[in-house]
């Protein structure tokens, strides 16, 4: 027999990715044994002690990639007050910032701020007792989360350099923040351990960069002492716009693209040929191009900052058919979507049908 479930207990559910805790089914009737006997069948998936999921909401939640998200309301509603809100690392995944590569199968701890707590630590999860005006708290969706600026300068603190800069300039990127807002958060803050650190990433950061991979290269340029690239610069040939490129040396005409590993997983071989055709006719008015990766960055440095030097030691043309025009703001890439938590909508499937 399958379990059948109070109404009032989905409709909760549907507000948080499915979720549904031990105490509330109890509470509205449905018991121990029903819930073993759900979760023996494979009815139910336990998020993590006393939480769960109906399987048709794991799937989904799974597919959608929220699974993060799922164990993060998990922890909240067993180790904290009803309110308190996701910060740092777990804050960051809710705005959909950059974060530091992970190793693989390995869950990162839900980070909360209470600043009435005692702190602490232990298996998933992270109570920080820290200050917390009520202006560095906001609400997405089923999460109650520090704000985008307070997010970024508490990473900051413990994060490195380039993941911390590329955060500061995703957050810029995407009008999440301004850099007014970093630095009042961070003068209300400016005696927690850290400090100096933070200041040198709001120093870094751009706001243009369009991926992490654009901000490491930027950083790595002006830490090998490379002179710095105008960043995301138009090029413009007989009234049209043919490229956006990633970096730009005017005098020499030479535009760095940085290359990641999904920029070739995501393209067509349409995308491709046609980015092969645009660059041709660019080269063929005199513009030079660099692609670089982060193998180039790193074990490849050597090689590459030769490289440039040598590209930078040649002048561009003196005759220029191309216009040149430095964007004063990115433009954020498709596929960036800050984590909202309502999968109730009908098409997502997730807490049941919505009304």
């Amino acid at each position: 027999m399958s379990l059948v479930l109070p109404l009032v207990t989905r409709e909760t559910a549907r507000r948080r990715l499915g979720l549904m805790t031990r105490s509330h089914l109890l509470a509205h009737g449905v018991t121990d044994r029903e819930i073993a006997a759900a979760v023996r069948r494979g009815e139910l998936r336990r998020v993590r002690a006393g939480a769960y999921v109906r399987a048709a909401d794991w799937a989904e939640v799974e597919r959608t990639r929220r699974l993060p998200g799922l164990h993060a309301l998990a922890v909240a509603e067993a180790v904290a007050p009803a309110g308190t809100p996701f910060g740092f690392d777990t804050a960051a995944w809710v705005w959909a910032l950059p974060r530091p590569a992970r190793r693989a199968g390995t869950p990162d701890p839900v980070h909360l701020v209470d600043p009435a707590s005692r702190g602490g630590r232990r298996g998933d999860w992270v109570v920080h007792r820290s200050s917390l005006p009520p202006e560095e708290v906001t609400r997405r969706g089923a999460y109650p989360v520090t704000t985008a600026a307070r997010t970024v300068v508490d990473v900051a603190r413990s994060w490195s350099e380039v993941d911390a800069v590329a955060a500061a300039d995703a957050a810029l990127l995407r009008g999440l923040t301004t850099r007014e807002e970093l630095l009042e958060v961070l003068a209300r803050h400016s005696t927690v351990a850290g400090t100096p650190a933070v200041r040198r990433v709001l120093q870094l950061a751009d706001g243009r960069a369009e991926s992490w991979l654009e901000t490491c290269g930027r950083l790595a340029f002006a830490a090998g002492g490379l002179p710095p690239f105008v960043p995301q610069v138009e090029l413009w040939l007989d009234g049209e716009l043919l490229k956006v490129v990633d970096g730009w040396y005017a005098q020499a005409a030479l535009a760095i693209e940085f290359d990641g590993q999904s920029k070739y997983v995501l393209a067509t071989p349409a995308d491709l040929r046609e980015e092969k055709r645009v660059e041709d006719l660019l080269r063929s008015v005199g513009i030079r191009f660099v692609r670089v990766t982060y193998e180039m960055l790193t074990r490849g440095w050597a090689q590459l900052k030769a490289r440039i030097l040598r590209e930078l030691a040649v002048g561009g043309p003196t005759t220029r058919v191309f216009g040149e025009q430095p964007r004063e703001v990115g433009k954020v890439r498709g596929g960036v979507r800050a984590e909202d938590g309502w999968l109730w909508r009908a098409m997502d499937n997730v807490g049941g049908a919505a009304p």
